[in-house]
């Protein structure tokens, strides 16, 4: 991500290798493609990418991004920004994070036209130099995993400011399977331009979903909720199938609910079967090496009877803030031992 930004700004850097989750091999070749437009080209040795840009290029016709990807089109938008010409982004993300890292560039003067669609088109500006005071909407995935926190442990839970318009198919899907849930009025997150509500969810006997659930690219469902769905349809009278294709390692680590009591098969590297319902049992384990099946493993643990141990929570703690105290605050009974 700091590559498009850097590129206006050195001719020559060097950057460290990406960390995150283990979720099998990753390409950043969308990426490459994109800044390649700007005159950055990138060799990757001994653990660093090394840039160099040549000023002479620039994007003479509209880009295209081979894949609608949430980063690579906050890639191509940060290049953008200080490209003093118009920049056309196509096959762009809509997403959350996309939409509000527009609403942040637009707030540093920066125009971007077609906010919310698969075409962006951006002025940019050679110089940005001004302070502005700018607050991101709230994270439906955080959201999503307090209603699967909600939906495995059959409680009663309200979840406030939740930027319903990136939660309209989870909430579509979760009213098929039978949630019983109700949303408030719609009003404004802090950024002056998501939508947000407040949304209670009840105790709830939910049947599986007769169609296989499977993320799309915004406004379809979010690639990161797919794991909370594992959890809840394991919860879920009948048989559902989940096809997580994006990742290569995902849906494997989703099998180790089979340790509390769940009833995972894992048919392919992207493919799960479900079978419901579920008496979650307690275990000891290793936290799975990725930030979402982490996240379902402890909730699958909030509903187990007894005690369950959980280790190496700083796959958690990189993408949650103080989730299991907020946790116990509704209820929950975690304790969290540091070394």
């Amino acid at each position: 991500m700091f590559l498009g930004p850097l590129l206006h700004r050195a001719d020559r850097f060097q950057i460290p290798y990406a960390g995150g989750c283990d979720l099998g091999t990753r390409t950043i070749q969308p990426h490459l493609a994109v800044l390649r437009r700007f005159g950055l080209e990138v060799a990757a040795t001994t653990g660093m990418y090394h840039a160099t840009v040549d000023r002479s290029v620039v994007p003479d016709r509209p880009i295209v991004l081979t894949e609608r990807g949430d980063t690579v089109t906050e890639q191509a938008l940060l290049a953008a920004a200080r490209h003093p010409g118009t920049t056309v982004i196509r096959n762009a993300s809509s997403n959350y994070m996309v939409q509000d890292l527009c609403f942040f560039l637009e707030r540093l003067g920066v125009t971007v036209t077609g906010i919310g669609t698969t075409t962006l088109t951006v002025q940019g500006r050679g110089t940005i130099d001004c302070d502005v005071d700018y607050a991101p909407s709230e994270d439906p995935v955080e959201a999503m995993s307090l209603l699967a926190a909600a939906v495995v442990t059959s409680s009663e839970l309200t979840i406030t400011r939740v930027p319903i318009e990136f939660m309209e198919i989870e909430l579509a899907i979760l009213e098929e399977m039978g949630l019983d849930y109700d949303c408030g009025p719609e009003y404004r997150a802090d950024n002056g331009r998501t939508r947000l509500a407040d949304l209670t969810v009840r105790p709830s006997k939910l049947t599986a979903r007769s169609d296989k659930i499977h993320p799309m690219p915004f406004p379809g469902l979010n690639i990161d909720n797919i794991p909370f769905f594992a959890a809840i349809a394991a919860h879920a009278h009948g048989t559902t199938l989940i096809h997580d294709w994006v990742y290569e390692n995902r849906a494997i680590y989703l099998t180790e609910l089979n340790r509390l009591g769940a009833d995972v098969k894992l048919m392919d590297p992207h493919r799960l079967l479900v079978e419901g319902p579920t008496r979650w049992r307690s275990a000891e384990m290793m936290c799975p090496p990725a930030l979402r099946p982490a996240v379902v493993t402890l909730l699958a643990m909030m509903a187990a009877e007894g005690t369950s141990v959980l280790r190496n929570i700083y796959v958690i703690n990189r993408g949650y803030e103080q989730l299991a105290e907020r946790l116990n605050l509704v209820g929950a009974q975690i304790e969290v031992f540091r070394d």
